[in-house]
Order: structure tokens, then sequence, then C-alpha cells
């Protein structure tokens, strides 16, 4: 089975990537932004992604639905799409949707038995995206890089999609081009991979927000800099990237701490990972206000971690005013 038309939900930064990547191998992309900010319609008709003006529409011209949204909307846009999958008429052949969300293995078997009633009409294949947002690279014919279909595909990075589950993607130049590796035959071991892997990443940007603004207000930041230059400079680079990086971001990773410690209580851990972090960045200090593709502050280590004191002074403060 070949497909020629993918939906993309929703045209965030790592949305807007993969769309780019079919689209620059010939694949027309759809998406479905009525219910998304202006700035995420803005997105997908500047890069040349079909806006549909439904999810019925969407469903009844796709091949296949790339489910990339904040942790806290997969289960609501699973919900979405099977309804309208229900209400469609004019589909000849099953919907495959592939949930890439950053969620636990308990909200995947929750949302794969959404599927259960529309298995007729539609495919459930979990899973998770593991990398960075796709990019072209220069072509060079002497290598051929992760995600090309063949030598006459432009040549992209691609981030790993790791997929789980009893089903697999019909068309084998798309599981190419996005990089597909299924590891499974069960539904939620894929995220669970994505659990773990980043447990470890966005984890230790957790641990390096709290280090770094701590210094910060001890007094101490040059000094802790300094030493992790002398004796772990690697440690450095990561943390430092990590914090100028992560403002965009931070209101989704509230959640996908949430999702990581979901996964870790299943195997006897605590649940709290440090979502507390990520949750003050987005809702207490002007870092939340940042978008990937307007960034105004927080572009360096001082002003993160200054703007992130900031908020926790006026926390604190408002605390013992109430």
């Amino acid at each position: 089975m070949a497909f020629s038309t993918i939906a993309v939900i929703s045209i965030g930064e790592m949305g807007l990537g993969i769309a780019q990547l079919l689209m620059a191998h010939r694949y027309r992309v759809l998406t479905y932004a009525a219910d998304r900010s202006e700035a995420t319609q803005t997105r997908a008709w500047t890069a040349g992604i079909e806006l549909m003006r439904s999810l019925g529409e969407l469903v009844d011209q796709s091949d296949c639905v790339l489910s990339i949204v904040p942790p806290r909307d997969a289960l609501h846009t699973a919900e979405r799409v099977v309804k309208a999958v229900s209400a469609s008429r004019r589909r000849q052949t099953p919907l495959y949707y592939l949930d890439l969300n950053a969620t636990s293995p308990g909200t995947a078997i929750e949302t794969a038995r959404l599927f259960e009633g529309v298995s007729s009409q539609a495919v459930l294949i979990g899973g998770g995206i593991i990398g960075g947002v796709p990019y072209p690279l220069q072509h060079d014919k002497n290598s051929q890089e992760n995600g090309n279909a063949s030598s006459t595909d432009p040549p992209w990075h691609c981030p790993s999609l790791i997929v789980s589950g009893p089903h697999r993607l019909p068309d084998q130049r798309v599981s190419q081009i996005l990089n597909i590796r299924h590891v499974s035959e069960n539904i939620g071991a894929a995220t669970g991979i994505k659990m773990c892997y980043a447990a470890l990443t966005k984890g230790f940007v957790a641990l390096s927000i709290q280090s770094f603004t701590t210094a910060h207000r001890l007094g101490v930041l040059y000094e802790l800099r300094g030493l992790l230059e002398q004796y772990n400079p690697s440690t450095l680079r990561l943390a430092e990237k990590g914090l100028v990086t992560m403002p965009p971001k931070a209101y989704r990773w509230v959640r996908e701490m949430e999702e990581i410690g979901e996964t870790m209580a299943g195997s006897g851990f605590e649940r709290d990972l440090v979502s507390q972090v990520y949750r003050t960045v987005a809702e207490d200090t002007e870092l939340g206000k940042e978008k990937p593709d307007q960034r105004v502050r927080g572009q360096t280590v001082e002003d993160v971690v200054e703007l992130i004191s900031r908020g926790l002074q006026a926390k604190k403060a408002r605390g013992r005013l109430m």
C-alpha cells in the first residue's frame, strides 16, 4: 500500500519539521489547525501545508495521521480522530494513526482502547520521537544518511520514530523516510523507551535549572561554571544548551515529566520527577511566554537563571501574602 497524503497534527516545531521532510519527498501534507493558535495556523500556511476545514475532511483525505501534540492533548486528539473516523463515509481503506506523543505506556494502552471500536476503519501504531527536528542535509553522493529512502531522494537528517504494537505501517518508503523502527508487538513498549530516554535528557535539564539558579542566587554561578569547565566540560555544555533552549518547551515538559513519573511508578519508583521545575518556568516566569520561532528572553544562561530567580522570589512573596 503506497501513501500519497499524510496529515500532521499539530504544526509545532517538530510537526513542522516532519511535514517539511514529507513534502520534500513529494507527499501531500495536510493539517487541521482551526483550534490552534494563530501562530500555528500561520506557520502551516507559510510552509505550504494544506489547512483542512474540519477533522472530518482531514480524515477523509488522509492515508495516515501523525499525532505530534503536547502530551496533555494526546488522548483528546486521539478521541477526536476516532470520532471523525466513525462518522466518515468516504474512506475505502483503513486510516493509519501514528501516536507519536510523549506519554506513558499506560496512556498508550488507554489510547489503544479508543481504537477498538473502529478497528476496521483505523489502525493505531503507538510510539514516540527521539532526536531533534528534521532538517535538510547537503547532498553527498558518497554517503547515505538515516531517513533517506533512496539515492534519488533529497538527503535529510531525521530523528528516530520508535513504534510498537501488532501493526506496521504498510508503506515501506514512508517508514524509511521517517526513520521508523518497530521495537515490539506490545502497545506501550515504544512509549516506554521514549519515557526512559526523556527522563535522562529532560530530567538532566531540570536538575541544571535548579543547580544553576541556586548558584546564581548564592552568587557563585561563575565559580560553578568554571569548575564544570575544568572537571566536566561535557556536562557544562549540555547544561548550558539545555537552559537556553528549554523555555519555549517548558509548558509541554510539565505534562511529559508527569507521564515519565507514571512510567517509573510502574517499576515502584516515586511519581514526581521534577515536573514542578518546568511548571515554575512555564507559569511563574517571563520565560513561559517564549515561542520557539520568536525568542526574546532567556537566550543566555545568565538571563535564564535571573528570570527564574525572580519568578521564585515573586512566588515566595505571594505565598507569604496568602
